[in-house]
């Protein structure tokens, strides 16, 4: 996958409004404020509605996390290939609601490589950022768990998580795509992001549960081609 920035993820989470047929219904709003504006909007849907949703949008399509483990015995876990199958370019790792070990961060983004799709590490703070930047991941997310789902973006309230986050990721990894997430809701905090010197933002409840989430979308999209 060619990675187009700026970007835009919606992480859909376990919300009713993007589970099911809602899911498939937000992801085509995704794609038309995607057509209409030319931004990279990529959508992250639950495991049982990443198929329905890849067959249904020509946009990106994460998947929200898998597992270090090859085909075998490994009952309920997420296998890189069945995802991949279900049409994910691409995968969520060591969300705030998902955390992982970073040896297991290290084994899953080698294992992204091997099968071509990519990695996208979910981060707390700008320490733990460096240290998953050694590990060469396409994507870091810096996401302070105290303001996700709080509509006070990290942009905003946190600004210097945001910049140490680059400057330390930066003295060791030069290529890494650095999005922020927490609290994003509208398009000021997505220029707010861009301006401090990112590469896009992942958003979950600020677009998903909206009244109005092709709005939402919109602004989102029209703010990253300011």
């Amino acid at each position: 996958m060619n990675l187009q920035t700026p970007m835009i993820i919606v992480n859909f989470k376990t919300y009713v409004e993007s589970t099911g047929k809602r899911a498939v219904e937000l992801a085509k709003q995704a794609e038309k404020a995607s057509k209409e504006t030319g931004a990279n909007i990529i959508v992250a849907p639950q495991f049982a509605d990443l198929s329905k949703v890849a067959e249904a949008v020509e946009i990106p399509v994460f998947a929200q996390h898998i597992d270090p483990i090859k085909p075998g015995n490994s009952t309920g876990h997420i296998l890189a290939e069945s995802v991949i199958e279900a049409g994910a370019v691409g995968t969520l790792i060591n969300h705030s609601e998902m955390q992982v070990k970073l040896s297991d961060i290290d084994a899953i983004v080698r294992l992204t490589r091997e099968k071509h799709i990519v990695s996208c590490v979910c981060t707390s703070n700008p320490s733990i950022s460096a240290a998953v930047a050694y590990l060469n991941p396409d994507i870091i997310s810096i996401e302070p768990p105290e303001l996700i789902g709080s509509g006070i973006a990290v942009s905003q309230a946190q600004p210097e998580a945001v910049t140490n986050t680059i400057r330390l990721v930066r003295k060791v990894n030069d290529e890494a795509v650095i999005l922020c997430g927490a609290g994003i809701s509208k398009g000021e905090d997505v220029s707010t992001a861009l301006n401090l010197g990112t590469h896009g933002v992942l958003v979950a409840s600020g677009i998903v549960k909206a009244k109005d989430p092709y709005s939402v979308l919109r602004a989102f999209a029209d703010a990253t081609k300011k």
